[in-house]
């Protein structure tokens, strides 16, 4: 990967797992990381542990719940006030089967951390991925999804989980709702002339501490199946560092879903335009952006 001097990237969830290893990564080409994240005490140990392995590193730990809409807001409005760039944005930070519950707002869990405070918080730093980017060095917008996105469904009447729940369904509802967004979001970028592109990415199936809420049994069955099949940390965080950093060819504006290490076709559903649009305006309304 080419050298990020200058560069300045704010990964979500950047404490462990996959987002640890893109942070540690970037930091090493010589990017200024941000880790947003909940716990501190967890991102200012992999600061450490950055640091401690490439001491020239440029990383530091800020307060991020994505639970909280008054958090994201919080993170971002200090972030703004700092004039700093935006050249990544790498949108990494997620739940995944856990109970029945709602976010401080009142969104259920998986829908909204993974996807609606993910939303807010790239639409309010979009001002600034637009004045950092330009001509052959777009900014970038990288949404970790799942290739769980394929048995997902949007329900637009109940995106809250009311009439039914089950931790599965809702998890695939919002990794399917990540992709709709990235590619509504890479559309208006691209009408609006705007050096920014959005992509979602599919690490693969990688062992992290994801699958803590599954059913004590599988638990263990996936433990033991993980040390043989399942990717490491490192090797999920490939494939979001390609779609991040991997140079535009000409004519190339970025954008798409990555899997694999490269771009691939995603399912039907993404590509529908009325329910990309949808999703979007329901989005904005629920959030109450202009």
């Amino acid at each position: 990967m080419p050298r990020q001097d200058g560069t300045v990237a704010i990964v979500t969830g950047g404490g462990r797992g996959i987002g640890y290893e893109v942070v540690r990564h970037l930091a090493r080409l010589g990017a200024h990381v941000i880790i947003g994240g909940r716990d501190e005490l967890e991102g200012l140990a992999a600061i450490r542990r950055i640091c401690d392995e490439y001491k020239e590193a440029k990383v530091e730990f800020k307060k991020l719940d994505l639970a909280s809409l008054h958090s994201v807001r919080q993170f971002a409005q200090n972030f703004k006030e700092r004039k700093l760039p935006l050249n990544i944005l790498v949108n990494n930070a997620g739940v995944m089967l856990v109970p029945e519950g709602r976010t401080v707002d009142g969104f259920e869990r998986h829908f909204g951390v993974n996807y609606l405070g993910h939303f807010l918080l790239t639409w309010l730093l979009l001002d600034t991925l637009k004045g950092s980017g330009k001509c052959g060095s777009i900014s970038r917008v990288v949404n970790v999804s799942s290739s769980a996105h394929c048995i997902g469904e949007i329900r637009l009447d109940d995106l809250n989980s009311c009439q039914h729940y089950s931790a599965h369904a809702a998890y695939c509802r919002s990794k399917l709702a990540q992709l709709l967004f990235s590619r509504q979001l890479h559309q208006e970028m691209q009408r609006g002339g705007f050096p920014v592109s959005s992509c979602a990415v599919d690490p693969g199936m990688v062992d992290t501490a994801l699958y803590c809420h599954l059913w004590t049994p599988l638990r263990l069955a996936q433990s033991v199946v993980a040390c043989v099949l399942f990717r490491t940390p490192a090797e999920g965080a490939a494939t979001v560092l390609s779609a991040a950093l991997s140079p535009n060819p000409d004519g190339d504006c970025g954008g798409g879903y990555w899997a694999n290490g490269c771009r691939e076709m995603s399912t039907p559903p993404t590509s529908e335009p009325q329910l990309q649009l949808s999703l979007w305006e329901i989005s904005i309304q629920l959030l109450s952006l202009h």
